[in-house]
């Protein structure tokens, strides 16, 4: 066998490796080794357990129908579990509604008083939880769980055999005819929630009401449902409404009075006894059915109930001006909302507004031309406001009737404008510079894409000036001046103006076919009669503590007014806007002795029917139409509207200062004739005539003069009561 050759000096790779490097090698060639090892027998000892674990749960293998036993336990606890994950997702929204002191929370009380500081109505709280559970009738109680809850003491805050029930009544009936919710759950809708029917507050509702059956005894929550509930006519709670409803206290209510009262849980509004009393007492014979149905009493326990129903004290509903009362609550409530977190008062006393003749006229006005003119027309609803210049609201009319209908159209129901938001475009135009009252326009045919707007006598007018563009309503030019100056600086300027609802920028924009409210038309409406200047229209004009003590004051903490149009954009929109009046589509709104700029306003298929005016004293808006959206009998805004109009103003016009109107200086009056010289004056229900009325400066003075009155009686010392006087006489006498 040859020998290996010697190693080449001359050639590196031949040479034997140094000692360090040969180490290196082998500690690197062992590493390798011992980590395929482990790996290796880890893999081993996996396959070892996995063999073991497999041999030991044959042991538990099942067939037949224990499989599918097995199966289907295991397949809902995996659900169960995700369900539970979900439901603490969805229940943790509803408990953070009682992270405050829930129980002690204050609620908010409000007196308003009108103009001159009298007593107009009350909103909020008015309740007294003071009546301990056992003082209250045992009939009465039997009532409100026979109608509301009958199976209270049985479930845990959710009637789950009520609510399938209920369902299933409902499916039959086609319709909503009987409520699922327990008692606990309308008290937890009572105290954390809103009355919206939506899904996220049912859910909310449900979880709250397991929240309060794990805190409270039943008959805690039973005590705090009987308190705490709405009841109509701003009480809250059973005692508050036996005292308003019938003057006395729910300890002293009999079975036909009780079943009145537990009628009024369900709507109250609806069967407030006040409002409408045979409903009312249609509802409290239900509430009777319910106690014999359930076995809480006889049929000939009831039967003089039966025979001889309640009858509440007269409150004279007609008299509250519930829809003023219901937007002057909400604005207290903002108010109330940036008072200072450490101010604890929860009561206060109001003064608005409200001028409690023109509110009335304003009623009077819009029943009579319903009842006169709405079934010709085929109108069923109106809404009106009634603003001072600076934007103090008068008068307001949320629709025909109350007590049928608290949704109030003059604050919350989105209609189109129509022709009555042409000043808009207008305004913006002659705001360019561009554009003057006689700057000659042409009324041509103009389409946008396939959309080919017309005018309202399918004509066209030719060369004409812009002011008798205006006059005479027509659509074409008014679409022409929004392409030139751009849709989107129209919405700018009506937003600055006191638009608050959302405008839509669409080709249909400049003839109205955004939607906002009635007081949106009086806000913006109000800047042409305010010379320009912004305006926030308010019905709160100053807030006092029960003791005197003063709280807010718009004129000192309200928004403070600042310019919107230019002075001579006023002095050349408000003339053509009176033209719009004296010569074109308004003349039904003239009034004698006064110049009056406005506009009227109709929609497609005469849907919406509009007169929005003004004088240098008021500025109204006016709707007629219907809630569900049908379309009147040809209703243009210079009918109905404009003659509605001219009755309220004309009344609310007589016996004071008149002002003229930012930019048409001292004016003649126009001459009446035809329709408007014929009309019939407003006659108010009890002969009540427009008195001449204070003016600004005046009213305030006497404001003024009853502070500093109450100011003195307060440091006068305190008068020695009967008691201490008798006390003091000789006896024997």
């Amino acid at each position: 066998m040859p020998e290996p050759a010697a190693p080449d000096p001359a050639d590196p790779s031949s040479q034997p490796p140094p000692r360090r490097g040969r180490r290196l090698r082998h500690a690197l060639l062992a590493l390798d080794s011992w980590i395929d090892s482990t790996i290796y027998a880890a893999g081993a000892r996996l396959r070892s357990a996995w063999d073991s674990y497999v041999a030991f749960t044959e042991r538990f293998n099942l067939q037949g129908p224990g499989r599918w036993i097995a199966g289907l336990a295991s397949e809902g606890m995996t659900w169960g579990a995700v369900g539970a994950v979900v439901m603490l997702a969805l229940a943790l929204p509803a408990f953070q509604e009682t992270s405050d002191d829930w129980l002690k929370r204050a609620e908010l009380s409000v007196v308003f008083q009108d103009r001159y500081g009298n007593i107009i109505g009350e909103r909020g709280i008015r309740h007294n939880d003071t009546v301990p559970l056992e003082e209250f009738p045992d009939h009465l109680i039997k009532a409100v769980l026979a109608t509301e809850d009958r199976r209270f003491y049985e479930h845990f805050g959710i009637d789950i055999p009520g609510t399938f029930r209920a369902l299933l009544s409902n499916a039959r009936a086609g319709g909503v005819v009987q409520g699922g919710s327990s008692l606990t759950q309308q008290l937890a809708k009572n105290l954390f929630l809103s009355n919206e029917r939506t899904l996220e507050r049912k859910i909310k509702e449900a979880f709250l009401a397991l929240w309060l059956e794990f805190h409270l005894t039943k008959n805690q929550i039973l005590k705090l449902y009987l308190d705490r509930a709405y009841m109509g006519g701003g009480s809250f709670g059973v005692d508050a409404a036996a005292q308003y409803y019938f003057g006395k206290s729910v300890r002293d209510v009999n079975l036909a009075e009780a079943a009145m009262l537990a009628g009024l849980f369900k709507a109250p509004s609806k069967f407030a006894p006040h409002v409408n009393l045979p409903a009312a007492r249609g509802r409290a014979s239900v509430v009777l059915d319910n106690l014999v149905d359930a076995g809480f009493m006889t049929e000939g326990q009831v039967f003089g109930a039966r025979r001889n129903p309640a009858t509440p004290v007269d409150r004279k509903l007609d008299d509250v001006p519930e829809y003023y009362l219901d937007f002057a609550f909400n604005e207290v409530k903002g108010i109330v909302d940036t008072l200072p977190k450490s101010y604890a008062e929860r009561s206060f006393v109001v003064r608005t507004a409200l001028d409690p003749n023109i509110q009335k006229a304003a009623d009077t006005a819009i029943r009579d031309s319903l009842r006169q003119f709405g079934k010709d027309y085929n109108a069923s609803q109106s809404a009106m406001v009634i603003l001072e210049p600076n934007g103090a609201v008068r008068a307001m009319v949320g629709g025909r009737d109350y007590g049928e209908s608290q949704f109030n159209r003059a604050t919350d129901a989105l209609r189109q404008p129509g022709s009555s938001f042409k000043p808009y475009v207008y305004t913006a135009a002659l705001m360019t510079g561009k554009y003057k009252p006689d700057t000659m326009v042409v009324d041509g045919p103009i389409c946008i894409g396939n959309w080919c707007p017309q005018n309202y006598g399918r004509s066209y007018a030719g060369r004409i000036p812009l002011i008798t563009a205006l006059t005479r309503s027509l659509n074409t030019v008014a679409v022409k001046l929004a392409e030139a100056i751009g849709r989107g600086r129209i919405v700018d300027l009506a937003h600055a103006m006191g638009v608050r609802s959302e405008l839509k920028i669409t080709r249909a924009l400049p003839l109205g076919a955004a939607e906002v409210t009635v007081l949106d038309q009086a806000t913006g409406y109000a800047v042409f009669a305010n010379n320009g200047m912004s305006v926030s229209p308010h019905a709160v004009m100053e807030m006092r503590t029960p003791a005197g003590e003063p709280v807010w004051n718009f004129d000192r903490n309200g928004p403070k007014p600042h310019r919107v149009i230019p002075e001579n954009i006023i002095g050349m929109i408000n003339p053509m806007l009176n033209s719009v009046v004296e010569n074109g589509t308004g003349r039904r709104a003239m009034l004698p002795g006064t110049k009056v700029s406005g506009k009227t306003g109709t929609t497609n298929a005469y849907r919406d029917a509009w007169f929005v005016g003004f004088t240098g004293n008021y500025v109204g808006a006016i709707w007629f139409g219907n809630d569900d959206y049908a379309p009147t009998r040809k209703m243009t805004g210079g009918t109905l509207p404009a003659m509605t109009w001219q009755k309220v103003m004309a009344f609310a016009h007589q016996g004071i200062e008149l002002k003229p109107t930012p930019g048409l200086g001292n004016q003649p009056p126009p001459k009446l004739d035809g329709a408007v010289a014929q009309a019939t004056p407003l006659e108010i229900e009890g002969g009540i005539q427009r008195p001449v009325t204070l003016s600004a400066q005046a009213a305030e003075r006497l404001l003024r003069l009853e502070k500093l009155m109450r100011e003195a009686a307060a440091t006068l010392p305190p008068r020695p009561t009967a008691s201490i006087d008798a006390a003091r006489m000789p006896a024997g006498n």
